[in-house]
């Protein structure tokens, strides 16, 4: 039964996003929540149309509009030198718009889903099925990950235990920074120097091992720093300013980072790349990349394997194993 015939009259585009919203909210979580009701408003800030009148072409136009980005063109990004906003971020605008039009179809608003799957080519795959190429190509890049100087002067640019042990949490553990501020006290293992990740990405849990500098750095941000009278049960609380004792937030968490690589002279810094330097690190000194999957968090080994790319020595020694083999190979045919 359609949404129409529910409630006995058409509904209003702000309605039917939000009974959207509302269903996304019931199985997704609060960060997915926010970025479709962001991805949905950029739709149709360009697609002035109710939501069961959009067509394909409207789609393709959302996709110009998109990647002629705003002004007068002649602003670039410095990653790759194009207008607009990156491949990636279209993408997930258009997943985002393919869910609301799935949802309207099985509603019984709409016939079909006006976002193409992909475009026909020549191609066939297994079976001589014909395969699609992409609606959006998205270049596969690799992370930036820091020197080991620049992560010394980091964490020797960090005002506070706190700010340290947050540091630390990232470059040494691979958290992301949403899993460092969601941090508990309860969490922490010191004595089996492990950390619970209670509320990982996608609501995931795991159990990981931390270097024992993170832990003392914890432990002198407990007994120097964090405010007594501290309520929250959350590790890493706001020092100063009214919200003192308060949960910090990721918004404070990135600014700590990024004053930290102001005083350190550090070109870049943010969050993630600390998550990705340790992850390459720990590649690098051989942890096997199923371990390597379990410390990140990532529910596939794919999303793991990119840090064998990064991890120079590695792919460097597996070079010369192989070239080695085959120079000794034409030595004999000679």
């Amino acid at each position: 039964m359609s949404l129409s015939k529910v409630v006995s009259r058409p509904l209003s585009r702000a309605e039917v996003l939000d009974r959207y919203v509302e269903f996304v909210a019931a199985r997704c979580r609060p960060n997915t929540v926010i970025a479709t009701v962001s991805d949905l408003r950029a739709f149709f800030a360009v697609i002035d149309k109710e939501p069961v009148a959009v067509t394909s072409a409207d789609v393709f136009e959302f996709i110009s509009a998109q990647r002629r980005g705003g002004g007068d063109g002649r602003v670039v990004r410095l990653a790759d030198g194009e207008a607009g906003l990156a491949a990636r971020t279209i993408r997930r605008r258009l997943a985002v718009m393919s869910g609301l039009f799935n949802w309207l179809v099985l509603c019984g608003e709409m016939a079909a889903n006006p976002v193409p799957r992909g475009m026909a080519t020549r191609r066939t795959g297994a079976g001589g099925q014909p395969v699609g190429s992409p609606l959006i190509r998205t270049p596969r890049t690799l992370p930036k990950v820091l020197e080991p100087a620049a992560v010394i002067a980091l964490l020797g640019a960090a005002r506070r235990w706190r700010d340290r042990a947050m540091l630390e949490a990232m470059v040494l553990g691979g958290l992301r920074c949403c899993e460092v501020i969601g941090l508990r006290l309860e969490d922490l293992q010191p004595m089996n120097k492990r950390v619970f990740i209670a509320d990982g990405k996608g609501g995931h849990q795991r159990l990981i091992p931390m270097s024992a500098q993170f832990f003392q750095s914890v432990s002198n941000y407990l007994s120097l720093e964090r405010p007594v009278d501290a309520s929250s049960d959350a590790l890493f609380v706001v020092l100063k300013t009214a919200r003192r004792g308060a949960p910090l937030t990721i918004n404070g968490l990135e600014q700590i980072v990024a004053s930290a690589k102001t005083r350190a002279g550090v070109e870049r810094a943010t969050c993630h790349q600390l998550r990705h330097t340790c992850l390459t690190r720990l590649r690098e000194a051989g942890m096997a990349l199923e371990a390597l999957q379990a410390q990140a968090g990532h529910r596939s080994i794919e999303s793991t394997r990119v840090y064998l790319h990064l991890a120079d020595a590695w792919l460097a020694e597996e070079y010369q194993r192989a070239s080695n083999l085959i120079d000794a190979s034409v030595g004999i045919l000679r």
